[in-house]
């Protein structure tokens, strides 16, 4: 019995020995860890969708087509009456913008940063000299002073704004004979300015003038019209005749009228 705890106990002794000798096991190393997933930037704000009247002046065939047949029907209606008329007798009032010319990159901007329009973004536009001619425009202008007549633009734009207007005018090739902005952000009749043209005072040089036609984009561009005659067919019978409309669905004076 002794011996036997004896054996034991050395038996014992020899296993704590040879673990304290081997020491600790190793442990496996941890398998490394999966980098984190980039983190997602953050959602960019998609720009607003382009408003449908802003999409169909800049890409339609319809604006195209429109344009065409608007600034067709004005060229004959002055061949007609410069057929009668001495040269340098008569004259064509008409609009600038959206008539003439092109801002529907303004338009286009401001929609993309989901804003309005304003006097100073206006301001700027018109400063970077940037509206393009509208189809038929340019060639329209320079038939009328082919065939002997004046043109005098009556546009909305301010005293301000009228010198870049005109390098505008200029920059692009549309010939004219007056520039008539207005004195004042106030003004925005244009009957005293239409008289100017009729009296020989729009414009140094420039003698009085039968207006035979206007054209323009707005119920104002257009001698004793509003908004209010939309509804009188006999307000309304001289467009074809001795008014031309040119389509322009992105603002005008009728924007804040009553629903129908």
């Amino acid at each position: 019995m002794m011996r036997l705890r004896s054996t034991l106990t050395t038996i014992t002794v020899a296993s704590l020995l040879a673990a304290c000798a081997s020491g600790p096991r190793p442990v496996a190393p941890a398998a490394p860890a999966s980098p984190a997933a980039p983190a997602s930037p953050a959602a960019q704000p998609s720009a607003p969708p382009q408003p449908t009247a802003i999409r169909w002046v800049r890409g339609s065939a319809e604006h195209e087509a429109a344009l065409l047949q608007a600034f067709g029907l004005a060229t004959r209606l002055v061949e007609q009456q410069a057929a009668t008329r001495a040269p340098g007798t008569w004259a064509v009032i008409s609009d600038a913008d959206e008539t003439l010319i092109d801002n529907s990159e303004y338009m286009k901007e401001r929609a993309a940063l989901g804003l309005p329009f304003t006097r100073p973004t206006w301001k700027a536009w018109c400063a970077r000299r940037s509206a393009t001619p509208l189809a038929g425009a340019l060639e329209f202008a320079a038939r009328v002073r082919a065939l002997g007549g004046r043109l005098a633009i009556v546009t909305n734009r301010t005293g301000d704004e009228c010198p870049d207007t005109e390098a505008n005018l200029r920059a692009i090739g549309l010939p004219f004979d007056a520039l008539l902005c207005r004195v004042s952000q106030t003004q925005l009749g244009k009957e005293s300015r239409f008289s100017a043209v009729e009296a020989g005072t729009a414009a140094p040089g420039l003698p009085p003038l039968e207006v035979v036609l206007y054209v323009g984009d707005n119920v104002f561009d257009f001698p004793g019209l509003r908004q209010e005659h939309r509804d009188s067919k006999e307000k309304l019978a001289a467009f074809g005749s001795r008014f031309v409309i040119i389509p322009n669905p992105m603002y005008g004076s009728w924007e804040g009228l009553p629903e129908r």
